[in-house]
């Protein structure tokens, strides 16, 4: 896989078990990439490796005044030079590429998992967490993906200088034989305690960045409420924090990197000495000693490589959890199951259009082609209504599926099913860019954004949108949306997403609360676009909203979890009491006021009697 060849078609199932298993997965997917970089890695350090032995040669070449084999030698090391910038250039450009393509496998993988999961992402895992898997923590997994190739042809480089050092020069030859390895496990001991202070510091860290996510997500409501320096002053604390842990961690890697290069230093010391005893001794000529001395040094240069392995593994392998853990991630239990058992069970075919949606589990049915409004007092409720609307709910449930035209949703493919149905929630998120790039999503094409822009009475929003636009944009589906659309007010936001999902024109919408955030007024003219732009359409609302309400063709009352009463709103409203209480906000001293001039007075007599 080149960068040029990104992203992948598909970037496959990782192996979500653990961190080591999923770099494990990862690693066995770049086999080719991997081959590359350890080939030219062992052009480059070997060639390295081999200038020392070199230089030696020259040297008896010219103690023993041989002319000819000086001119062999400076071609041999020419050679050698030409070998170390092809490998060095080579090397840098595929590790860099199994870099890059590594981390572009995992931040697919991840946005194909947040797309699955949808708003159940930040509800299991913490939105720091999230930032911090999908950022720092690729570039981690795929810093340890480079660096493994290069750590291979390090250590083999390492084995072969030891091992033609020995038959070199056999007398000194055994002393670096045997510190070498001294010198690459050295540091062993001190990394399961440098991991642990490493660990700890991104902990902290993303403490930090959710904090400071969080902090910035409610900007606009510490603001009004003055609490901008409170929470200044939780952040500060927090890096506080991470700077201390992040220099407990630097002092243990410091400690690491005097080692690699306080111990080296005794094995040349080592060698020099008792290399030039030997030379004094006649047991080794002068070009074998200049051999051996230079190639411990140039040695030194890949043994770095074995600290690089050991830094990037103890940052990548919590990284690797992280991820793993994100993409372990599964919707419900029985679909765990499910994708277990992939492939031995034919999913459900799509139903044909015009089919009714039905609920089993509380009963609700909303007839197709009609808009239904559903009332519920308990907004938790509500919103787990919404979503199991929409099948392939995100949360465990072991209740029956929804059905649309008698086919189980969670039976269908998670697209056919998103195709079906589309659920807005109460917290609809606005992506950055232009308007119309806003309005660019999977739809039937029947509806155009500036009629769903008018349904939902967004001309106030297209207002602001070009008054904030630079000079020389005319039309505001040109005009960019700022992040999360913070720029805009809630009501202008909850607007703008539901003309979103009105463009989509699915066969069936499920809102909930689409207007909870914008004023009576405005509210009842979005009713009424609603219901004429989805004249035909099956369209289930969650609301208690009256002018909502009373634009529904049906209005369905969930009490306790189950269908409580069914009608229009006017019929509910003066028939049945609890629908009444949840939509007029009525106490109960109210009620019974109600009841009294209605000409029921012995059920208010007896309600009194039993509360005394």
């Amino acid at each position: 896989m080149q960068i040029s060849d990104l992203p992948y078609p598909d970037p496959g199932v990782p192996d979500a078990r653990s961190g080591p298993r999923f770099l494990w997965w990862l690693g066995r997917g770049q086999l080719g990439g991997q081959a590359k970089s350890l080939s030219w890695g062992m052009l480059h350090f070997c060639g390295v490796a081999g200038l020392p032995y070199a230089v030696g040669l020259g040297v008896d070449a010219v103690v023993d005044r041989d002319g000819t084999r000086l001119l062999w030698v400076g071609g041999l090391i020419a050679l050698l030079g030409v070998a170390i910038a092809l490998g060095d250039s080579m090397l840098h450009r595929t590790a860099v590429t199994n870099w890059i393509t590594a981390a572009a496998r995992v931040q697919q993988l991840l946005a194909r998992k947040t797309a699955e999961l949808g708003a159940a992402l930040t509800r299991r895992v913490a939105a720091g967490e999230v930032v911090a898997v999908s950022t720092g923590d690729v570039e981690k997994i795929g810093w340890f993906v480079e660096a493994v190739s290069r750590f291979l042809a390090a250590a083999l480089t390492l084995l072969i200088g030891c091992v033609a050092l020995l038959f070199y020069a056999p007398a000194i030859g055994v002393v670096v034989a045997i510190g070498m390895p001294v010198l690459a496990l050295a540091v062993l001991p001190l990394l399961p305690r440098a991991t642990q202070r490493a660990d700890v510091q991104r902990e902290k860290a993303g403490k930090a960045t959710e904090l400071a996510s969080d902090t910035v997500a409610g900007l606009r409501v510490l603001r009004g409420i003055g609490g901008e320096e409170l929470f200044l002053s939780r952040y500060r604390e927090a890096s506080q924090e991470v700077r201390k842990a992040a220099v407990r961690s630097a002092r243990m890697w410091a400690l690491i990197s005097a080692i690699q290069v306080l111990l080296p230093g005794i094995l040349l010391i080592t060698v020099v000495w008792y290399g030039s005893a030997l030379v004094l001794d006649g047991r080794l000529a002068v070009g074998e000693l200049v051999a051996a001395f230079s190639a411990v040094a140039t040695m030194l240069y890949p043994l770095r490589h074995f600290e690089e392995i050991a830094m990037a593994y103890s940052f990548s392998r919590p990284s690797a959890k992280r991820a793993a853990r994100v993409l372990s991630l599964t919707r419900t239990e029985a679909e765990a199951e499910a994708e277990a058992s992939a492939g031995t069970k034919a999913q459900a075919q799509a139903p044909a259009p015009g089919g009714d949606l039905y609920d089993p589990e509380t009963g609700l049915l909303a007839p197709a082609g009609r808009f239904t409004a559903v009332v519920c007092g308990d907004p938790d409720l509500a919103g787990r209504l919404a979503e199991r609307l929409g099948g392939h709910p995100m949360d465990d449930c072991s209740g029956p599926s929804v059905l649309l035209g008698g086919v189980a949703l969670d039976e269908l493919a998670l697209d056919t099913a998103r195709t079906l149905v589309l659920v807005q929630d109460k917290d609809p998120v606005l992506l950055s860019g232009t308007l119309r790039e806003l309005f660019d999503v999977p739809a039937s094409g029947t509806v155009e954004p500036r009629a769903a822009l008018a349904a939902a009475q967004c001309t106030d929003v297209l207002d602001a949108l070009l008054q904030s636009a630079p000079d020389g944009v005319d039309d505001p589906m040109d005009a960019r949306i700022t992040e999360r659309g913070r720029s805009l007010s809630g009501g202008q936001r909850q607007r703008l997403a539901l003309a979103r999902s009105l463009v989509t024109d699915p066969e069936v919408l499920v809102l909930d609360e689409p207007t909870s955030a914008v004023d009576s007024h405005t509210e009842a003219r979005i009713a009424a676009g609603i219901a004429e732009l989805r004249a035909g359409r099956t369209t289930v609302v969650l609301a208690s909203s009256p002018l909502l309400l009373d634009h529904a063709d049906r209005v369905v009352l969930i009490h306790e979890g189950a269908v409580a009463a069914s009608g229009t709103h006017r019929e509910l409203l003066h028939g049945e009491p609890r629908y009444r209480a949840v939509v007029t906000r009525e106490t109960e001293d109210e009620q019974r006021l109600a009841q009294l001039k209605a000409g029921r007075p012995d059920t208010v007599l007896t309600e009194i009697e039993e509360s005394a």
